[in-house]
C-alpha cells in the first residue's frame, strides 16, 4: 500500500511464515524480512486410550497435538455412554490437568456401563477441536447403590397387598442379575416378610393371602440386588391392603321418565364403614325390552351421588335398570330391577301463523294450536323465546294458551320464536320473527311479512310502516 503497510484480512494459521519487503529503483534495491507467527487454539490431542478401569474409575492417556504457536495450558476429558445425551465433561483427578500432563484418572463413573472418552486441549486463544474417541470400555460390576423411588401401592382385589415402585434405569443397575427385594409387614409388627422380584423392569408386586384383612396398613420397603450382592432399601412407607368390595345392594331404586330420551334413576346410599375402604361410587346398568340383560349399557355416578340421568334413549320404549356400588376392590351385588318407559317424541309440527301486534312497549303474540300426531306426546303448553339482536341466549315465557304478552324495551331489534312443549320435550320452533326497534309506535305483522318487508325497507322507516300496514 502507499503507506507501506501490509494488511491480511481473515488471517489463518497457514498465513504464518517469512515475509520480505523489497524496495527497487533503477539503480539499486533494498530488502527487509520479518517472520510472521499466527497463533490459534490447539489442534486435537492424539492416540487417546483407556489404560485401566475399575467399577467407578478409568485411567486415560493421550499424546499432544499441535499447539498452533500457543502452548497448551489445560486439558479436559469428556465421556459418552449409551444413556447420555451427547458428550459430557467428567470429573478427573487432578481436577485441573495442566498442559504438560498427558494422563489422568476419571472418577465418579457408573459401574457396568460402556464408556467412550475424548480429550480437548485449551490455550490462551481458546479451546481446540476434540480428539477422536477412545475405544469403548465397560466399567466393572459393583453392588447397586440406589434403591427404587416412589414406593407406593394399594388397591387390588380382596386379600391382596399391591406394592409399586419406579424401576431402576439400566445405567444404575451396576451389574448383571439385577432385581428387587420387596419387604413388608403389618403395621405394628416386628418381623419383615421378604420376597425377590427378578425382573429389573418390573414396577409392582402383589402379595395374595386369605389372612390379609381389608384396607389394613402395612409397612413397606423395596431394596435392590445384583450378582455382586444386595444394595440399600428405600425408606419405609405405609401401604393399605385391598379394600373389601361392597357386600350389599342399594335399596329404594326407582326410575322415572323425564322425556322421550331421558330417564332418571335414583337410589338410597348403602351404609359404608371406612374400615372397608373408600366407596368410589355406583354403577347403573340399563337395557330396553328388546335387548338382553347381559349386553346392557352402564353409566357411573360418584360415591356421594344418589341419582343419575341416562340420556340418548329411544322414545316410547320400556327401559330396565339396576344399580350396584363399587370401589377399587370391585363391585357389589345389583339391586332389584326397576323400569320406566320413555315418553313419546315431542310434536314435530311448529306453531303456525304467528302474528304479532305492538302497542307502546307491549307485544301481543298469537299462533295456531299445535296438534300432536298419534305417535307424539300431547301438547301441554307453549314456550315463547325472545332476545334482542345483541344477546346470545333466549329469554323464555311459558304459557298454556295460544297467545302471549311481552313487555319489551324497543331500543334494539327483537327476535322471537314459539314452540310447543310436551312430556316428551320441546317441539319444533316456529320461524324466527324479527320485530324492529322502530316498532315502538303501533305496528303489527306476522313472521313471513315482517322478514320480507324489513329486509327491503329497514333504512326507510316511513315507507316501512306504510308498506307494513298496507300489506296487512
Amino acid at each position: 500500500s502507499a503507506s507501506g503497510d501490509l494488511m491480511i484480512r481473515n488471517i489463518q494459521l497457514k498465513h504464518s511464515g517469512k515475509y520480505v519487503c523489497m524496495v527497487k529503483t533503477d539503480v539499486d534495491s533494498v530488502a527487509s524480512a520479518a517472520d510472521l507467527i499466527v497463533r490459534g487454539s490447539p489442534g486435537p490431542p492424539e492416540h487417546v486410550k483407556v489404560d485401566e478401569v475399575t467399577d467407578t474409575t478409568a485411567q486415560i492417556s493421550w499424546q499432544e497435538g499441535t499447539d498452533n504457536h500457543s502452548p497448551v495450558t489445560t486439558y479436559t476429558i469428556q465421556a459418552r455412554t449409551p444413556f447420555s445425551v451427547g458428550w459430557q465433561r467428567v470429573t478427573t483427578v487432578p481436577d485441573v490437568i495442566d498442559g504438560k500432563t498427558f494422563t489422568t484418572t476419571v472418577v465418579d463413573l457408573n459401574p457396568w456401563v460402556e464408556y467412550e472418552f475424548r480429550v480437548v486441549a485449551s490455550n490462551k486463544i481458546g479451546g481446540g477441536e476434540p480428539s477422536l474417541p477412545s475405544e469403548k470400555v465397560r466399567t466393572e460390576e459393583a453392588v447397586p447403590e440406589i434403591p427404587p423411588s416412589e414406593v407406593s401401592g394399594g388397591g387390588g382385589s380382596r386379600s391382596e397387598l399391591v406394592i409399586t415402585w419406579d424401576p431402576i434405569p439400566e445405567e444404575l443397575q451396576n451389574g448383571e442379575g439385577f432385581g428387587y427385594v420387596v419387604a413388608f409387614r403389618p403395621f405394628g409388627t416386628t418381623t419383615w416378610i421378604q420376597t425377590v422380584v427378578t425382573s429389573p423392569d418390573t414396577p409392582r408386586y402383589v402379595f395374595r393371602n386369605e389372612s390379609i384383612l381389608p384396607f389394613s396398613p402395612y409397612e413397606v420397603k423395596v431394596g435392590v440386588y445384583n450378582n455382586k450382592g444386595e444394595g440399600p432399601f428405600s425408606s419405609v412407607t405405609t401401604v393399605f391392603s385391598a379394600e373389601e368390595e361392597p357386600s350389599i345392594a342399594p335399596s329404594g331404586v326407582s326410575a322415572t321418565s323425564l322425556s322421550s330420551s331421558v330417564i332418571e334413576v335414583s337410589w338410597t346410599a348403602i351404609p359404608w364403614k371406612m374400615s372397608s375402604g373408600r366407596l368410589l361410587g355406583y354403577e347403573v346398568r340399563y337395557w330396553n325390552n328388546g335387548g338382553k340383560e347381559e349386553s346392557s349399557n352402564r353409566v357411573k355416578a360418584a360415591g356421594n351421588e344418589t341419582s343419575i340421568r341416562i340420556t340418548g334413549l329411544k322414545s316410547n320404549l320400556a327401559y330396565y335398570t339396576a344399580v350396584r356400588a363399587y370401589n377399587s376392590a370391585g363391585a357389589g351385588p345389583f339391586s332389584a330391577t326397576v323400569n320406566a318407559t320413555t315418553k313419546k317424541t315431542p310434536p314435530s309440527q311448529p306453531p303456525g301463523n304467528v302474528v304479532w301486534n305492538v302497542t307502546d312497549s307491549r307485544v301481543i303474540l298469537s299462533w295456531e294450536e299445535v296438534r300432536a300426531m298419534e305417535n307424539e306426546s300431547e301438547v301441554i303448553g307453549y314456550k315463547v323465546l325472545y332476545r334482542t339482536s345483541s344477546q346470545t341466549s333466549m329469554n323464555v315465557l311459558n304459557t298454556d294458551k295460544t297467545t302471549a304478552e311481552l313487555y319489551l324495551q324497543f331500543h334494539e331489534d327483537y327476535i322471537i320464536e314459539v314452540k310447543a312443549t310436551s312430556d316428551g320435550g320441546d317441539g319444533t320452533s316456529s320461524d324466527q320473527i324479527l320485530i324492529p326497534r322502530l316498532a315502538s309506535m303501533d305496528a303489527r305483522g306476522s313472521g313471513a311479512s315482517v322478514l320480507n318487508i324489513f329486509s327491503v325497507s329497514s333504512f326507510l322507516p316511513t315507507i316501512f310502516f306504510l308498506t307494513l300496514n298496507s300489506v296487512l
